[in-house]
């Protein structure tokens, strides 16, 4: 069970990480579905994307690894506004991706297993040296002994 979560969490890090950087190479699909009511989306946009960045590295970083699966946990439930603003104004951030209601009754929903997940890493790890680290083990008993 450890080995198969550890490679979900180099999987969602990864992923994160990369839909982070697509926030800052990609700014104004993403700007579209910021809710109206936010001033100046272009800044949520780089805002939401830095957190993902460092929530995705921080995964990786056992010593802060839980605080980053808090921290992603809460950005995915503050995004979802964005998510429900596309829905219910039928907002097309690009050719290929569907703009019907049922595209959105599925896509919605899929955000929950999104949140699950990073949930499933605000739990300590059950086997700590086991734990995916982009810190190479040798500088971590260093941490931990101090």
């Amino acid at each position: 069970m450890n080995n198969r979560k550890e490679l979900l969490r180099v999987i969602l890090a990864v992923a994160i990480i990369i839909v982070g950087i697509t926030h800052f190479t990609a700014v104004e699909p993403y700007a579209r579905i910021v809710p109206p009511q936010l001033p100046n989306p272009d800044f949520w946009v780089y805002l939401s994307g830095f957190f993902e960045i460092l929530g995705g590295i921080g995964l990786l970083v056992p010593p802060v690894s839980q605080a980053a699966a808090w921290g992603l946990f809460v950005l995915f439930i503050v995004v979802y506004s964005a998510n429900i603003n596309m829905a219910i104004n039928h907002i097309k951030i690009a050719d290929h991706i569907p703009t019907g209601n049922w595209f959105h009754a599925i896509r919605l929903p899929l955000q929950f297993p999104l949140l699950a997940w990073a949930l499933w890493y605000t739990k300590p790890s059950n086997d700590p040296e086991k734990q995916a680290s982009i810190i190479p083990k040798r500088f971590l008993s260093k941490l931990d002994s101090n």
